[in-house]
């Protein structure tokens, strides 16, 4: 006798979903200074100003940090817009 566990299929259902996500990593440089990389943390991913000096903060302390999960379309756009600002951002 099969038993439906609810539970159960809300996992599979996340673990599939976790695994087409896909992260924009920002890179710590020497070049960028805090404003400027905050300032283009929200203006290219929407971040609000908390968030973008927070993310800036992790960067410059681990040398990396993820700042938005997504498909590698949606990704696509902004990792190409903060390239061309300077910053250093890679699709994991």
């Amino acid at each position: 006798m099969s038993h439906y566990d609810p539970f159960l299929e809300e996992v599979v259902v996340i673990e599939e979903k976790e695994k087409k996500e896909h992260q924009l990593i920002l890179h710590n440089d020497d070049f960028n200074t805090f404003q400027w990389v905050i300032e283009c943390l929200m203006t290219v991913c929407n971040h609000e100003e908390r968030q973008a000096e927070q993310c800036s903060w992790i960067v410059h302390n681990n040398g990396r940090c993820t700042i938005k999960e997504g498909s590698y379309s949606k990704l696509k756009p902004m990792k190409e817009g903060l390239q061309d600002k300077g910053l250093s951002v890679t699709i994991e």
